[in-house]
């Protein structure tokens, strides 16, 4: 089953006088359970592809489809149940607040959704425990290393139990020996619990080592869709 399907996708932007497109006539889909790793230059139109498919902004032009559902048929208030229910987000800063522990980070998704705190608490320490935290869930942010706090950060997207995860550089702000462990991290539980990942990256070698399909975008467009065999 597809969970992604973009048709004849476009993003324009006023640039003063002059038009850019970020997008222009993106056709393609996404597999449930699959791994794929969006790339290209600055400028190519990635993260624009990745913040349209996460409801965050609309099409200039074009159709996303995610799970069958017109994205473009939702209210404003439609949009942000599907952000909430539907899509985990990561990003390359790891947006935790500072004043909570570990374990209230997790729970915030929950509580926006109005989830009992005793619920709340027990889906928050699983979560922290598959991603190796259990020891940590009671110190905050400024206590714990990067690759620690983008552990929570993964935990707190995945504890909504959304259908789509997408990662926008998550490993940008990390060195290389925790880059390796956080997207190890992400290739387990695309494997585990066949989570569905869309992940933004400049890297084209960490993206071909890690995701089963590699997108590379330029000027906008998709110009290459390289994908492993199953």
């Amino acid at each position: 089953m597809n969970s992604v399907e973009a048709l004849g996708l476009t993003k324009a932007y006023r640039m003063g006088a002059a038009t850019v497109m970020a997008l222009d006539g993106v056709t393609l889909s996404i597999e449930e359970g699959d791994f794929v790793a969006v790339v290209g230059r600055s400028g190519s139109g990635k993260s624009t592809f990745l913040h349209l498919v996460g409801g965050l902004d609309r099409p200039s032009g074009g159709e996303i489809r995610v799970k069958g559902e017109p994205l473009s048929k939702k209210s404003s208030s439609g949009l942000a149940a599907y952000r909430r229910k539907s899509v985990g987000f990561i990003f390359q800063s790891f947006n935790l607040s500072t004043t909570m522990s570990a374990v209230a980070n997790v729970e915030l998704p929950l509580l926006l959704d109005e989830v009992g705190a005793r619920e709340r608490r027990e889906r928050a320490r699983a979560m922290l425990a598959s991603v190796g935290l259990s020891a940590r869930e009671d110190h905050r942010p400024t206590q714990m290393s990067g690759g620690e706090q983008q552990r929570v950060a993964i935990a707190r997207a995945l504890v909504n139990r959304p259908s789509l995860l997408l990662a926008d550089e998550p490993t940008g702000n990390l060195d290389s020996r925790t880059e390796r462990e956080v997207l190890d991290l992400l290739a387990k539980m695309n494997a585990d619990m066949k989570q569905t990942i869309l992940m933004v990256t400049h890297d084209r070698a960490m993206a071909d080592h890690y995701a089963r399909r590699v997108l590379e975008f330029g000027d906008g467009r998709l110009v290459s869709d390289q994908e492993k065999p199953r």
